[in-house]
């Protein structure tokens, strides 16, 4: 039976109930006549302190709340891919349709449709053996295939198997004969969003997540199944390195929250993704993608569980075999929510007024990214793949948010403002930003591409930081004290900033570069200032190489087709060899 309690106080977001003895930490309660949507997340004797996830306008004391039983749960199943929700899985579209311009407290649509049909194909047959994660059967989900999988905690043998037909995601496809009883299987299914699910074990992260972006890629590369903050203040390009890296990632599945962002931003995400096509199959990116949209003007409290909802559709997909890309668009407006629920619980402030349980509850949220094996007898591998942005105020890098979730990822791309104002995209900043992958994913590299990646890579970062360090130099007494091998330096540097950090994403060759290019741009640019520092060290003047006809040829590489980088680069490299060649033996 469901425990029923009354309202005695209102802050908010955040309510108190007396006559709750007996619901649970985090279960799910309906609140007041509306029945608002809500979670117990602190306990007093028989007083429930609840966060509620819509508008508390209205509510007054001595209104009822009644407890769910359960947790707050996503809904999982056929049908979740090309969908748009609000925080707390209500379909947007749906509920468009169903109610207007405006979401009336209240609602409740279900996540997914329960009319529709779906061609279901069994892939075991009755009388079998089946544990937690075996492939019960498949259905076609756009250019995906969804797999039905044994839900966790069920074993047994399988007693009916479903036929292939069309069936709803409510009809039983399958009974379970397990210690406790039969079990019937459907083909949706519910998950409490704060808790993991279950994996056979945790990998290394050894293969890159390709994002097209060569900063990215090249000199800090996130694996999959690895983890990523991308700080950096207003205008530096936060949400569109984002968009990128969902549009052109070579994920299976893309999850997008928008967690907190302004309306006007998820608006553009909305119109954009539906048109792009996507690189693989050519057909709608939307087609694999999982919009979750929490802007904020909504309440504070839905930040929170968007960002729950989103990893746990991503575990979903991620435990049928899927590589999965989450972004989160801003874990910085959901501290600033548990910032405000916590004032309101009155707790004891931490940092900057942020609660003590910041840095945890960050943690949590990315430590279920990973590439795991899966559960059951597939031998599947999956990842989650978590890129999060993070809004310091300022640009303040050392603010409380920044450095917890530093602690945490393994990548961190320093986004600058000022790299932002002079067109340089994408804006990272190569003299902050890391990745802890590099050694982990160089043999990926290395496999495809003859050798030689991980020493290229690390001469480029040599170069840019030299090239820092000369710059201060040249500010103060100016370039002609530097010596030939210190202009040669600032001449690569700049060929590497220009032709290789830069790209360009209204370029159709250049806002998408493959892993085969961006290795021959590599080369040649490597190549390069082998060939020049040799000439150098000859007596010839770094002025002299930067005058060559050939060096015109680095400018804009990027645009170069892909197939015609090979050649591009080879031709590049001759007439490098020949044009060093003639001044050596003019300053002979």
């Amino acid at each position: 039976m469901n425990t029923k309690g009354t309202i005695i106080r209102i802050a908010g977001p955040v309510i108190e109930a007396e006559g709750m003895r007996g619901v649970q930490m985090y279960e799910l309660v309906r609140v007041g006549k509306d029945r608002l949507i809500g979670e117990v997340i602190r306990l007093e004797r028989d007083v429930a302190t609840i966060q509620v996830y819509e508008d508390t306008t209205g509510l007054f004391p001595g209104q009822a709340v009644e407890g769910a039983g359960m947790p707050l749960p996503a809904e999982l199943g056929p049908g979740l891919l090309g969908m748009i929700y609000d925080g707390i899985q209500r379909p947007l579209e749906s509920m468009w349709n169903s109610v207007g311009d405006f979401i009336i407290k209240g609602t409740n649509i279900p996540a997914l449709d329960r009319e529709r049909l779906w061609d279901y194909s069994p892939e075991i047959t009755a009388g079998s053996q089946v544990s937690e994660g075996d492939i019960l059967g498949t259905v076609p989900e756009g250019n995906i295939t969804h797999r039905i999988l044994v839900p966790p905690g069920i074993k047994g043998e399988l007693i009916r198997a479903a036929p292939p037909g069309r069936y709803t995601i409510e009809e039983p496809v399958a009974t379970v004969k397990t210690d406790k009883g039969e079990t019937e299987i459907l083909m949706v299914r519910h998950w409490p969003v704060r808790k993991p699910r279950p994996t056979g074990g945790k990998l290394d992260p050894i293969e890159p997540l390709i994002t097209g972006q060569r900063v990215i890629d090249t000199l800090f590369p996130i694996a999959k199944g690895g983890t990523s903050a991308v700080p950096g203040p207003f205008g530096a390009g936060k949400t569109i390195v984002q968009h990128q890296l969902a549009k052109w990632s070579d994920a299976d599945i893309i999850v997008y929250v928008g967690c907190g962002e302004r309306g006007n931003e998820m608006a553009d995400v909305l119109r954009e993704f539906p048109r792009l096509e996507d690189p693989k199959t050519h057909e709608p990116l939307m087609k694999r993608t999982v919009l979750i949209a929490n802007t904020s003007n909504m309440p504070v409290a839905a930040r929170e569980a968007s960002v729950y909802t989103g990893i746990t559709i991503a575990e979903y997909y991620r435990d049928m075999g899927y590589n999965v890309a989450l972004m989160a668009d801003s874990t910085s407006r959901w501290a600033e929510a548990m910032r405000e629920i916590s004032g309101r619980l009155e707790e004891m402030p931490g940092e900057q007024g942020y609660p003590a349980y910041l840095a945890s509850r960050l943690a949590d949220f990315y430590e279920r990214a990973g590439r795991v094996k899966v559960c059951g007898n597939s031998g599947n591998i999956g990842s989650i793949s978590v890129i999060g942005a993070v809004s310091p105020p300022g640009g303040d890098f050392s603010e409380p948010v920044t450095q917890n979730t530093l602690r945490i990822v393994r990548v961190f791309w320093a986004l600058d403002a000022e790299l932002a104002h002079e067109r340089h995209f994408p804006a990272v900043n190569w003299l902050l930003s890391y990745s802890l992958y590099t050694d982990l994913i160089s043999p990926w590299w290395e496999e495809r591409f003859e050798g030689g990646w991980k020493d290229m890579r690390q001469e480029i970062m040599a170069l840019l930081q030299k090239e820092s360090e000369l710059e201060e130099i040249v500010q103060l007494v100016g370039p002609d004290v530097l010596p030939e091998e210190d202009r040669l330096v600032l001449l690569t540097a700049g060929i590497i900033k220009e032709s290789f950090l830069i790209q360009y994403a209204t370029d159709r060759e250049d806002r998408y570069c493959a892993p085969f290019k961006q290795n021959a741009m590599l080369k040649v640019i490597s190549g390069f200032y082998r060939l020049a520092k040799d000439a150098v060290g000859s007596g010839v003047l770094s002025s002299d190489i930067a005058a060559l006809p050939v060096i015109q040829s680095f400018s804009r590489l990027g645009s170069r087709p892909e197939s015609e980088i090979s050649s591009i680069c080879n031709k590049i490299m001759h007439d490098l060899k020949s044009e060093i060649e003639e001044l050596k033996g003019r300053d002979a």
